[in-house]
């Protein structure tokens, strides 16, 4: 196939698509004022939620096989290009501080690499062998986890990513995308398409498709990180107290959690070396350090059970 027709080819496929469909009622957009046009983008953005929403069945499959693969001790890695790539990054990079996680648990692949993150690299996101070859890099395994993301739901690198892990590794793979009947989820395990329509400006995916993938990914991360113990109620009990923010967040986590005296937390939080979990469970439980520390060993990290075990223990 020529040049020419790859591009012909590829305008066809987008003129498919309904995230680069074109909206005639917004072609004069640019004539509003400004607070117009914010109200008009800020009702856009209101309409994602509910696509999401006629998803989280969906969702919810998706994320207890994550959660399965997880707890066994593999990986969740996120691949994608341009912006749907960045909120990968983006999501894999907040999950250390968050929970506590090893950097390696969960990692975001960008087409073309980090530098990708800020300048676009001319033809990553068409390669699937450039896809393959990252994942290779990380020695993937069929214990782990691999999230192809692309709103148009067609972008080489994401399939590419999606069914080399599937074909190659036998690793568990999701499929994330914003368009209907997308190459991504069928050639995934858990196909997930958030319909949210053309956008305010025509194929800027970067608006309510981006958007939809953010709430996507946030759910993917944060419920199954709930599924692996990383949280007591609505607790980050699993953060890491890196900076004075976090340690005053810690404090406060474990009087929420214990509703103790200011003293009996900060002696918890020094014997514990500044674990939360550790901490709550030795003023809960009334166990030492140690005990608490092989108490949620043997819980797999899970502070409830570790509070069950040292009341009948």
């Amino acid at each position: 196939m020529t040049s020419t027709e790859d591009h012909e080819d590829l305008r066809a496929q987008l003129a498919t698509l309904t995230t680069e469909a074109f909206r005639p009622e917004l072609s004069e957009i640019d004539r509003l004022d400004t607070l117009e046009i914010a109200r008009i983008m800020n009702a856009e953005d209101a309409t994602v939620p509910a696509a999401v929403a006629e998803r989280l069945p969906a969702i919810a499959a998706a994320i207890d096989a994550t959660a399965e693969r997880l707890a066994g001790g593999g990986r969740l890695v996120y691949a994608g290009a341009g912006t749907a790539g960045r909120l990968g990054v983006l999501d894999a990079s907040e999950c250390p501080p968050t929970f506590n996680t090893d950097p390696s648990r969960v990692v975001g692949l960008i087409a073309g690499g980090p530098g990708a993150m800020v300048e676009a690299v001319e033809g990553a996101e068409d390669s699937k062998e450039l896809a393959a070859a990252d994942l290779d890099g990380l020695r993937l395994t069929a214990a782990d986890v691999v999230v192809g993301v692309s709103a148009s739901g067609r972008t080489p690198y994401a399939v590419g990513a999606v069914e080399h892990a599937r074909a190659r590794h036998g690793a568990l793979t999701i499929g994330l995308s914003c368009n209907a009947d997308s190459a991504l989820a069928a050639a995934a395990d858990h196909g997930i398409e958030i319909v949210v329509g053309p956008e305010l400006l025509t194929g800027s995916t970067r608006l309510k498709a981006g958007t939809a993938q953010k709430l996507v990914l946030n759910m993917i991360s944060t419920i199954t990180m709930i599924r692996l113990g990383k949280t007591y109620g609505n607790l980050m009990v699993d953060v890491r107290a890196s900076n004075e923010k976090l340690r005053a967040r810690s404090h406060r986590i474990v009087a929420l959690a214990t509703g103790a005296a200011d003293e009996e937390i900060e002696a918890a939080l020094a014997a514990t070396d500044g674990e939360v979990k550790n901490a709550i469970l030795t003023i809960l439980g009334g166990v030492d350090a140690a005990t608490a520390s092989d108490l949620l060993t043997t819980s797999k990290g899970h502070l409830r059970s570790a509070l069950d075990h040292s009341r009948t223990g």
